[in-house]
C-alpha cells in the first residue's frame, strides 16, 4: 500500500509517497520535468513487496509547496538541499539506492557526490550526465542560457505549453494509445498553476549548473563504481542514446537496456522496468548483454 505524506523542511511542506516495509532496502524515486511523483504511480506498486520506496516531489512541482520565484531562489542546489535534508534528516535514511529521470539526474548525482558511501545502486532511467546525450532539441535554449531576457525566454515558454507536455509523453513510444492521458493532464495542470512559469523558467535557466557539474559526476562513476542499471528509452527526443552508451566509459560494469520507448518510458515499460530493478539490485553484480 502506498502512503502518502508531507514533511516540513526549511519551512517548506515537502510531499513524499511511501510504499513497502522500511525493513526491506530502500530505493528513492526521484522524477523529472514536468512531473512529479505522479509519474511513479504505477512502478511503486510493484517494487513494493522487495523494497522500501520512497518518491518525493520538488519544490515547486507536484503536491509540495510551490513559493514563488520571488520567495525562493529556484537552483538544482537549493531544490536539491531539501530533498538531501528529507533523505537524510526527517526520514533518517543511512544508505539507499536512487532512481533518477531527467532532473531527477542533477538532483541525484549532487546527493551522490555528497554521500557516496550511502548508496547502494543507482537506476538511471533517461536522465542525463554527459554532453554526447544533449540533443539538438536545446539549442534554442543556448540564447537564453547565454543572456536571459524577455526575448530570449520566449523558447524555453513553449516546454511549459500543453502542446509541448503530451509531446513528451508521447513522442518515440511503441505504442502511443497505451500512454494514459493522466501523466501529462495533471502534470499540465500543474505547471499552468499562477507564477509556475517564473518557477520552471528559473530552473531550466539554472540547468547549466548541471552540464558544469558533469566531470565531477563522472569522478564520483569511477572512485565509488556505484552498481549501476541503465533503463532508456531509446527514441527519447532530448536525451539520446549516445548519453545512454557514455556512462559505460566511467562505468563499465552498468548494465544498459535501450528499450523501443520514450522520455516519459514507464508510461510503457513499468513492468519491465520494475522487473530489471528488482532482479539487479538484489543480485550479484553480472552485468548481462546489452540490448
Amino acid at each position: 500500500m502506498t502512503t502518502y505524506h508531507h514533511a516540513t523542511i526549511q519551512g517548506h511542506k515537502i510531499f513524499y509517497r511511501e510504499a513497502g516495509s522500511p525493513t526491506n532496502p530502500t530505493i528513492v524515486l526521484l522524477h523529472g520535468f514536468p512531473s512529479s511523483s505522479h509519474m511513479f504511480r504505477d512502478l511503486i506498486p510493484l517494487l513494493a513487496l522487495d523494497f522500501h520506496v520512497i518518491a518525493p516531489d520538488y519544490l515547486g512541482f507536484g503536491y509540495s509547496d510551490a513559493p514563488s520565484s520571488t520567495e525562493f531562489q529556484y537552483t538544482f542546489d537549493n531544490v536539491t538541499a531539501l530533498i538531501e535534508e528529507l533523505l537524510f534528516g526527517d526520514l533518517k535514511l543511512q544508505s539507499f539506492s536512487l532512481y533518477v529521470q531527467d532532473y531527477g539526474a542533477p538532483v541525484g548525482f549532487r546527493i551522490a557526490t555528497r554521500h557516496p558511501k550511502a548508496i547502494e545502486g543507482v537506476v538511471v532511467q533517461n536522465g542525463n550526465a554527459y554532453v554526447e546525450g544533449i540533443s539538438a532539441a536545446f539549442e534554442p535554449l543556448q540564447p537564453f542560457w547565454a543572456d536571459r531576457n524577455e526575448e530570449t525566454e520566449k523558447a524555453p515558454r513553449t516546454l511549459l505549453t500543453k502542446q509541448t507536455t503530451i509531446f513528451q509523453y508521447t513522442h518515440g513510444a511503441r505504442n502511443p494509445a497505451a500512454v494514459s492521458p493522466d501523466g501529462y493532464t495533471f502534470d499540465q495542470a500543474l505547471l499552468d498553476r499562477p507564477g509556475n512559469d517564473a518557477i520552471q523558467l528559473d530552473l531550466l535557466h539554472d540547468y547549466t549548473s548541471n552540464v558544469a557539474l558533469y566531470d565531477a559526476w563522472h569522478e564520483y562513476f569511477r572512485a565509488a563504481e556505484p552498481r549501476t542499471l541503465i533503463v532508456w528509452g531509446k527514441n527519447d527526443p532530448f536525451f539520446t542514446v549516445p548519453g545512454a552508451k557514455a556512462f559505460l566509459n566511467d562505468l563499465p560494469n552498468a548494465e544498459l537496456h535501450l528499450i523501443d520507448g520514450g522520455h516519459f518510458l514507464l508510461e510503457e515499460y513499468h513492468e519491465f522496468v520494475a522487473s530489471k530493478i528488482i532482479s539487479f539490485l538484489g543480485k550479484e553484480h553480472k552485468p548481462e548483454a546489452t540490448k
